[in-house]
């Protein structure tokens, strides 16, 4: 079949349509799906591998500080206390209101059963839960979706992009993409950065669309309020029928400048919790518990680029007014610390792996949708034991 004809493209359009068709999905896609009763539960996946031993800093390890000089915080310099051991990164301050009013929780220490280095591996896992072999078709959510109340009234609606694996199954879901031309992440831009350097003229065009500041390919500011802007309109569709939903946030690859990346990826984090707020009435919000987790975290040591490298362990994030009364508001980080020794680390490198990320989901499902222990164990999450996931629950 013949190409079709396509009219004249600059260097600069073509090179930011090159952009997003290489490194799709760069829009934020909302997933959701209806279910009867008022808890209600967000999952945002961190995807990219997010440094929980950044976000949730252990200032009181003296291994920090002897790993990670240019990186690790402490009260003094900006660290924002939690619990005398750890400290919120301070790009994520719009968090602490959340905290402070028992509605914010960390696991630290947290890792799904995967131990290679491959993200859409670790992602899969992450989402389908699947422990050996090819990852599963079903996602764990979608799974659960028929163990939530009024199973039989949920209807689906596919509007221009796919249900991410986390949702995909058998039950029925809506699929609301937020916006196509989402500005990209300061990864996404450092991927190209690499992938273009080889190329001299590649590598000048795409630096000027790189720098072209508000209104180009790579805006920050404006990427921060598209992101709130989508988690807003989330908020206030969980205010109507809808009593799942899942949405992704990239931009925790940080192989490169890490000083620099991440605080941008933590403050959109925290906008988007934020937002989903603003966006929900307080009965609503009071009925919410959202889990946001990453495929793996990274590792414990700076490269020669100023980044870090795949790890394992991190750090699993949880808000809402659905944690008050429980465990999970204790306002302490939770978790086992493995410490930071080099003969406690994994593969001397990352962070050692506690807690399963799935005890922390069905923890979340038992909590706020009353899925059955046996349930959770059996069909959502098969061969996992619900004792860590109690002792989560235990008030605190």
């Amino acid at each position: 079949m013949a190409e079709p004809l396509l009219p004249p493209v600059s260097r600069r359009g073509f090179l930011k349509a090159a952009a997003g068709v290489a490194s799709l999905p760069l829009s934020t896609t909302a997933t959701l799906a209806a279910t009867g009763g008022d808890s209600r539960l967000v999952v945002v996946l961190l995807r990219g591998g997010m440094d929980g031993v950044d976000l949730v800093q252990p200032y009181a390890d003296p291994g920090l500080e002897s790993l990670r000089p240019a990186l690790a915080l402490s009260p003094r310099s900006g660290l924002l206390d939690l619990d005398g051991f750890f400290g919120l990164s301070p790009a994520a301050a719009g968090l602490m209101p959340l905290w402070q009013a028992g509605q914010l929780g960390f696991v630290h220490a947290v890792a799904t059963p995967y131990r290679g280095m491959q993200h859409f591996e670790a992602q899969d896992m992450l989402e389908t839960a699947e422990v050996e072999g090819r990852a599963g078709r079903t996602g764990w959510l979608n799974r659960a979706l028929s163990l939530m109340p009024r199973a039989g009234q949920r209807r689906a609606v596919d509007i221009t992009a796919a249900v991410e694996p986390i949702l995909a199954g058998p039950n029925p879901v809506d699929v609301w993409a937020a916006r196509p031309d989402l500005p990209l992440c300061s990864d996404e831009m450092h991927g190209f950065a690499d992938l273009y350097a080889a190329d001299p003229g590649f590598a000048a065009t795409f630096a000027d669309v790189a720098g072209a500041g508000a209104g180009g390919l790579f805006d920050a500011a404006a990427r921060r309020t598209a992101i709130a802007d989508m988690a807003r309109q989330v908020g206030v569709m969980l205010n109507g029928d809808y009593r799942v939903a899942s949405f992704s946030l990239e931009g925790w690859d940080t192989h490169v400048d890490q000083r620099g990346q991440f605080p941008q990826a933590a403050g959109d984090l925290a906008a988007a919790i934020v937002a989903l707020r603003e966006g929900m009435t307080p009965a609503a919000w009071d009925a919410t518990i959202v889990l946001a987790l990453t495929e793996f975290g990274r590792s414990l040591r700076i490269n020669a680029r100023g980044g870090t490298d795949h790890g394992a362990a991190s750090v699993a994030v949880l808000a809402g007014g659905g944690l008050s009364g429980s465990g999970l508001s204790r306002r302490a980080v939770m978790g086992r610390w493995p410490g930071l020794q080099d003969e406690a680390l994994f593969d001397g490198h990352a962070l050692m792996p506690t807690t399963d990320t799935r005890d922390v989901a069905a923890a979340v499902l038992h909590r706020q949708f009353d899925i059955t222990p046996a349930s959770l164990t059996g069909k959502i999450f098969p061969g996992l034991a619900f004792d860590a996931a109690a002792a989560l629950l235990q008030a605190g």
